[in-house]
């Protein structure tokens, strides 16, 4: 594999995607070199050694596509940033190649789409390269309620390259593939936290996009109201620049109808000077009982990060108040659009696929129980119970009010009673409420603990502020370079 160690000198490990670009350009490397590259990584580290265990599928033909790429960069020159660099993408979104998709589900373990998610179309175009599918929580943690977050019946369990700590999910895979640097980009989805809990643990950077900045075509539902898929990469600036090919507006999908910046270029937004003056608000109500565990909030790191973030020009204020984050949320929505979403998605499968609704999915799993149930599937059972499920009150009222709490009570009335560019919460406590309110958020490095776990925060802001939120990620990110790959 000496050819392989050769590409350290371009430091492919940790180089943004405009340094790959420029040695691609400099003919100092060639995409079929960085491909080889990442799936020797991926053997020596994902199936061996460590075994991260994030790569679930690698893409049959990513080296064929890297050199026809090669061949075209030569003869007409490069399509763009992400001519030529491999992307991993998450088992719920779809492809048309030779590669599954199947949300971690063993009963799915044989589907082969027929058509590309409208983002892989994006990504096809762009001139990436699917290198594969990442492992994460089977059924984007709609399975059971005991299910540690990364662990699919297909693929096992995602462990945390920085030591033995939480993984975070659903997109586990996504998150420690891109920490392990056995891709450059990574798409994840997230309901609520998905994007943002894996992120925060592996210490990358991730960005939930605000709900119809990108489109749910083409990936295995959960919520309507709520579903996004967004990138997760290294850098602000790695992520910046895949958001500016995922996002646009898909005349299949209503929810990016309404995208007022389908052709934004987030790569205008990388200013080291995006915190002088910008007003952002301190969250520091959030009870110990918001995180998973105690371990994962840290005072001194989250104090250090607002001292960083005054430092570098921004008015802070102190210990805003969200009127509704402690209010008693219910689930009676995320379980009614699940059952329907899933089902419908079910129903939609080719024939000779084993399962076609919900009860046949559970009644498969119960025949395959050694393979399939190793923590059970409560929560697939009790939404199967759910009858009309987006058409009973106890749905259409609790859609209605998530809306005005997450938004009216929540982040819109904070932003506009301080004044606020974005907000800040340690960790990704803010998630849930962000989620509900289908606004966007960014996860950063932020330090690590002395256990060596990583620490990160979250700015949050308005609908569509993703240019915004990328500004101040940015500088937040080139001031205090937190991050720090792990030691496999």
């Amino acid at each position: 594999m000496g050819n392989l160690s050769e590409l350290s000198h371009v430091n492919v490990e940790e180089n943004t995607i405009f340094e790959i670009q420029a040695a691609l350009e400099k003919g100092e490397l060639c995409s079929r070199d960085l491909v080889l590259y990442y799936l020797y990584r991926i053997a020596q580290y994902d199936q061996n050694g460590p075994k991260i265990n994030s790569v679930l599928e690698i893409n049959p033909d990513a080296i064929f596509i890297a050199e026809a790429l090669d061949a075209e960069r030569k003869s007409v020159g490069p399509r763009g940033l992400l001519h030529g660099i491999p992307v991993l993408l998450k088992d719920n979104i779809e492809t048309n190649d030779r590669m599954h998709t199947t949300a971690g589900a063993l009963a799915l373990e044989t589907h082969i789409s027929s058509k590309d998610s409208f983002l892989v179309s994006k990504l096809r175009e762009a001139g990436a390269i699917i290198l594969g599918k990442t492992n994460m929580t089977e059924w984007a943690n709609g399975m059971s309620s005991d299910m540690w977050a990364g662990y699919s019946a297909r693929g096992g369990q995602v462990l945390n390259p920085y030591g033995d700590f939480f993984p975070g999910g659903s997109s586990t895979g996504s998150a420690a593939a891109v920490a392990a640097n056995f891709t450059m980009v990574s798409v994840g989805t997230e309901t609520s936290g998905s994007i943002l809990s894996p992120s925060i643990q592996n210490s990358i950077v991730g960005i939930k996009p605000t709900v119809g900045l990108t489109s749910r075509g083409g990936i295995i539902p959960f919520s309507h109201s709520q579903d996004t898929a967004g990138p997760m990469a290294r850098t602000v600036t790695d992520a910046a620049i895949l958001l500016g090919i995922l996002s646009g507006k898909d005349e299949d999908d209503p929810a990016t109808w309404k995208n007022p910046y389908s052709t934004i270029d987030y790569i205008t937004c990388l200013d080291l000077n995006g915190l002088k003056n910008a007003n952002i608000g301190i969250f520091r109500k959030a009870p110990l009982t918001r995180y998973r565990d105690n371990e994962e909030y840290d005072e001194v790191l989250f104090e250090n990060a607002v001292i960083q973030i005054k430092e570098a020009g921004a008015n802070i204020i102190e210990d805003i108040d969200i009127p509704s984050f402690d209010r008693k949320w219910e689930w009676n929505k995320l379980n009614n659009e699940f059952k329907y979403n899933v089902e419908h998605y079910l129903q939609s499968l080719p024939s000779h696929l084993p399962v076609h609704t919900l009860s046949e999915l559970i009644e498969w799993n119960k025949q395959n129980a050694e393979r399939a149930l190793k923590y059970g599937q409560n929560h697939l059972e009790y939404r199967e119970q759910l009858s009309n499920p987006l058409n009973n009150s106890n749905y259409i009222l609790e859609l209605i009010t998530d809306l005005y709490h997450s938004q009216n009570n929540g982040i819109d009335y904070a932003l506009h009673k301080f004044g606020l560019d974005a907000i800040v919460f340690p960790s990704y406590v803010g998630a849930d409420l962000c989620a509900r309110a289908g606004y966007p958020s960014i996860a950063v490095p932020a330090g690590y603990k002395e256990s060596g776990r990583p620490f990160g925060i979250t700015f949050a802001g308005k609908a569509f502020s993703e240019s915004v939120l990328i500004r101040i990620a940015f500088a937040f990110e080139q001031l205090t370079a937190h991050r720090k790959k792990p030691n496999l």
